[in-house]
C-alpha cells in the first residue's frame, strides 16, 4: 500500500475511534481484540493497530497483549492534575494571544461564544460542552505557538470525556462561564497580565468544582 494511503487510512481509524471513545460510544472499560475493532470499522488490521498505538499515546486506551485495546477511564487524580497543567499551560497561551491574535482570530473566537450562549439559553448542556471545548482550542491556536497549542489539545482531549459527563450531572458549566469573554476583552485590550491570570484561575476554579462534583456522586473515576 502506498505510504500516503496507509497514513490517510491510519488517521481515519484514529480519528473515528478518538471521537467514538471522547462521545462515550466507547465507554471506559470498554475493551475488544484488534480483528473486532478493525471489523467495526470495516478496515484491515494494520491501520488500526497503528491507530490504536496512538490512542495509547494520547492516554486513550491501554493495549493489552493477546486481548486488545481497553477504554481506559479517568480518575479525580487524573483530572485535578490535568486542569492544574492546563491553567499554566492555557495562561501561556491568553497572554502569548495579546501580542498574536488578530481581529479574525477573535472574532472566530467570539462567534464560538456567542453559540455557547444561545445553547445555555436552551439549556443544551452538550452543545454547550462542544462550543466550550473548541473556545480552549481556539485560544490555543490564538497564540501562534504550534507546539504549545499541540499540547494544550492532548490535554484537552482527555478530559472532554469527563467535562461531558460532569456537566451532564451538574446540568450547568463547572466553571464560570463569563471568564470566557473576559479572557477575549483582555486580549483585545492587550492587557497580558489580566488574560494571563483570569485563564489561570479559570481552569482552577473548574478544577475545584469538578472535584466536588465528582466527590458529591460518589465517584472516583469517569
Amino acid at each position: 500500500m502506498p505510504t500516503k494511503a496507509r497514513s490517510t487510512r491510519v488517521d481515519n481509524a484514529y480519528e473515528r475511534l478518538k471521537t467514538e471513545i471522547l462521545n462515550g460510544q466507547l465507554p471506559p472499560g470498554f475493551q475488544a481484540p484488534e480483528p473486532d475493532i478493525a471489523t467495526r470499522l470495516g478496515m484491515s488490521r494494520t491501520p488500526v493497530r497503528e491507530a490504536l498505538i496512538r490512542l495509547e499515546a494520547d492516554g486513550l486506551v491501554d493495549l493489552v497483549p493477546r486481548r486488545g485495546a481497553k477504554v481506559l477511564p479517568i480518575s479525580l487524580q487524573d483530572i485535578c492534575e490535568i486542569y492544574q497543567i492546563l491553567s499554566a499551560l492555557e495562561a501561556l497561551a491568553a497572554g502569548t494571544a495579546c501580542r498574536k491574535a488578530g481581529d479574525e482570530t477573535l472574532a472566530e473566537i467570539e462567534e464560538v461564544l456567542n453559540e455557547a450562549d444561545d445553547a445555555l439559553e436552551r439549556q443544551d448542556i452538550e452543545a454547550w460542552a462542544v462550543h466550550d471545548d473548541r473556545f480552549h482550542r481556539l485560544m490555543a491556536k490564538a497564540s501562534g505557538n504550534l507546539r504549545l497549542e499541540a499540547e494544550i489539545e492532548g490535554f484537552l482531549d482527555q478530559v472532554y470525556r469527563a467535562n461531558t459527563v460532569l456537566l451532564r450531572l451538574n446540568k450547568a458549566p463547572a466553571s464560570n462561564a463569563a471568564d470566557h469573554r473576559k479572557i477575549v476583552q483582555a486580549i483585545r485590550d492587550g492587557d497580558t497580565d489580566s488574560a494571563t491570570e483570569t485563564a489561570r484561575l479559570h481552569r482552577l476554579n473548574g478544577m475545584l468544582r469538578m472535584k466536588d462534583l465528582l466527590q458529591d456522586c460518589g465517584l472516583s473515576h469517569v
